[in-house]
């Protein structure tokens, strides 16, 4: 069988070397004309960077794409007219390995619940999260449980994913840049429950309706009664505690392992991650936080006076809720990136003292000489990074390197 993997990111590669392992011819594919694909090459992959010709359908059976690549993109338009199925990575990651899946969604907190249910679980944890579901395939024993951190974008081609548990955390606007509107972004996040079965677990907040599809029913919410109080700080991540929780029960696991996992976990790299604490003034890195509901979870979890950096590619969203919210909490917010003007013109009227710092350096040293012992500088940016970074991991970083030269 021949597959066309679109897009050579992480999932991308990871889903062509496992294809490779099992001996399927594969031809990779990406518009970028300078990547590193060694490794494909030794495989026996078929490489073309910098084209996306037609041709490169012919004797194609099935296309692979990656989340980065949305469903406008020529080779996929080409391939649905030719009638040749479009599968995302998490859809052949699931085919390859055939494990029992805990499928984890929402606009905000995947990351952290998928790691903290993979604590309690002593479960490996792929997917959205940073490594591919592919990956796993030939490295997990049969019928280990996988947890696997779920996006709109990878749900938008799957066809027989189908999660023994799915999560669903929250459904915010995000992504409406991609998807277009809040109702399509809301039909792909559905998506997770849709090939489940009477004997599958939904887990969703107390009060959600929208469930398709025959599985059990599982509520959660923030207030519920937990084993242990979770180790990791905010309203926002003892409703995330509640989900893993809720998923790990259905599950069967025990409360002393629930308990024990809640106790110790720490949280995750990027995510209200303390970084330093330089002359009394401490610095937070939530540049994970990449949507306005995001940025109004961190701010709201500080009782501290703040310092925000925000900005970066916005996703189509208002901020003036955000703005809002920071008003009597924030001493004052350093704008970076594209969306600085708007996010200034939102805080402005909220009566929020701000700056258009334009980059992170700037507005890191800025918010160092300006705060003051007992105040919190926060990264928590409410916008994509894709307009001064490579991702929200690369932000975070150059955030951490900037403070620890702030410290020194």
């Amino acid at each position: 069988m021949t597959y066309l993997v679109l897009g050579l990111a992480r999932s991308g590669q990871a889903a062509a070397l496992a294809l490779r392992r099992r001996g399927e011819e594969v031809i990779a594919v990406d518009a970028s004309p300078s990547l590193d694909v060694g490794r494909l090459a030794e495989s026996g992959v078929e490489i073309h960077l910098g084209t996306e010709e037609e041709r490169l359908l012919d004797g194609v059976e099935t296309l692979i794409k990656s989340p980065g690549v949305p469903g406008e993109a020529s080779l996929v338009q080409a391939a649905r007219a030719r009638g040749i199925p479009v599968w995302s990575e998490v859809e052949l990651g699931s085919r390859l390995l055939g494990n029992p899946i805990v499928g984890v969604t929402g606009t905000n907190g995947k990351t952290t619940t998928s790691e903290l249910l993979g604590v309690m679980l002593g479960a490996p944890v792929a997917g959205n999260v940073g490594r591919a579901l592919s990956d796993l395939d030939g490295k997990i024993e049969p019928g280990e449980i996988v947890v696997c951190e779920v996006s709109s974008f990878q749900l938008e081609d799957i066809h027989e994913f189908r999660p023994r548990v799915a999560v669903l955390l929250n459904l915010e606007p995000d992504h409406l840049d991609r998807h277009g509107s809040i109702e399509a972004y809301r039909a792909a996040k559905l998506r997770i429950f849709e090939n489940q079965q009477e004997t599958d677990d939904a887990v969703v907040p107390v009060g959600f309706d929208e469930v398709p599809g025959p599985a059990r029913r599982i509520e959660f919410e923030p207030a519920d009664e937990l084993p242990a109080e979770p180790l990791i700080p905010g309203a926002h991540n003892r409703e995330n505690a509640a989900a893993a929780t809720a998923a790990a029960r259905a599950l069967g696991i025990s409360e002393t392992r629930i308990a024990e996992a809640l106790e110790t976990f720490p949280g995750v790299a990027h995510r209200l991650e303390p970084v330093a604490e330089v002359n009394g003034v401490r610095f937070v890195n939530d540049s994970k936080a990449t949507n306005t509901t995001a940025a109004r979870r961190a701010v709201a979890a500080y009782d501290a006076p703040l310092h925000v950096i925000l900005g970066g590619r916005g996703k189509g969203e208002g901020y003036s809720e955000l703005a809002l919210d920071m008003a009597g909490r924030t001493r004052r917010a350093y704008l970076i990136g594209e969306a600085a003007r708007d996010l200034g013109v939102a805080l402005e009227l909220a009566g929020v003292d701000h700056e258009l710092s334009g980059d992170l350096e700037t507005a890191v040293r800025s918010a160092a000489k300006n705060a003051q012992p007992g105040e919190v500088v926060l990264l928590a940016p409410a916008c994509a990074s894709y307009d001064q970074f490579h991702d929200y991991e690369e932000r975070g970083e150059a955030f951490r390197r900037l403070v620890e030269e702030v410290a020194a």
